[in-house]
């Protein structure tokens, strides 16, 4: 069993989400307060990889990091040709496709705070700043810890575009779904059904982590 794929995917999901929580936090702040008329369309376009093909998605990726699009630009100053097929590349189409499964459960906890708490810490003369760090972040706890758990979940699943922007280079695009999708390509069973039914086992734990982190709000909001 080649273990290379799973711990290049785990290096991705984690890179991925790291990324996404520091991105999507004022990205989900912004949209759960602002009162700008074109919010919502913002909000559409952060959720279009919701209804987005995958490959349609990876299609433009491949062509924004592709030599005649900006990454072309960008890959010159390093001496390579391209970004697409490299482990940056999968980072960025990774963070592009789960970045509606990180910013709508952070909008959402933000959005349940209520105005009540922040009308308090301004009669305390509390600054927009501490009352995001001392009341929004601790509220809004579990929002982020769903989050974290679907961005990361989404990125270890993803196929379409990780296979458009990234291919099948050993040891630096070939993630686990790719593994699996080759493998049964080659008609290896045995290696394909201990690779899916781990990702069949993580699916499982993902759903349930969800689903106890949403009782304990509940519970705590009572």
């Amino acid at each position: 069993m080649d273990w290379q794929p799973v711990l290049l995917t785990l290096r991705l999901a984690v890179t991925a989400t790291a990324i996404l929580l520091v991105l999507g936090t004022p990205l989900a702040w912004w949209l759960a307060r602002s009162k700008a008329r074109w919010k919502e369309a913002v909000a559409a376009l952060v959720a279009l990889p919701l209804v987005l093909p995958p490959t349609v998605l990876g299609f433009y990726l491949l062509i924004l990091l592709g030599p005649d699009g900006p990454g072309g630009w960008i890959a010159g100053l390093r001496g390579a040709r391209t970004l697409a097929f490299t482990f940056e590349a999968l980072v960025f189409a990774s963070v592009v496709a789960s970045l509606p499964f990180v910013v709508q459960p952070i909008r959402d906890a933000f959005e349940a705070i209520g105005e009540r708490p922040f009308e308090v810490t301004a009669t305390l003369r509390a600054t927009p700043l501490d009352a995001f760090l001392t009341v929004a972040l601790p509220l809004a706890r579990p929002g982020f810890l769903t989050a974290a758990v679907l961005g990361f979940a989404h990125t270890v699943g993803e196929f379409g575009v990780v296979l458009m922007i990234g291919g099948a280079v050993p040891g630096e695009t070939k993630v686990l779904s790719i593994a699996i999708f080759q493998l049964v390509e080659i008609g290896e069973w045995r290696e394909a059904h201990l690779l899916a039914g781990g990702m069949l086992a993580f699916s499982f734990l993902v759903i349930l982590a969800t689903r106890l982190i949403e009782r304990r709000t509940r519970r705590s909001a009572r």
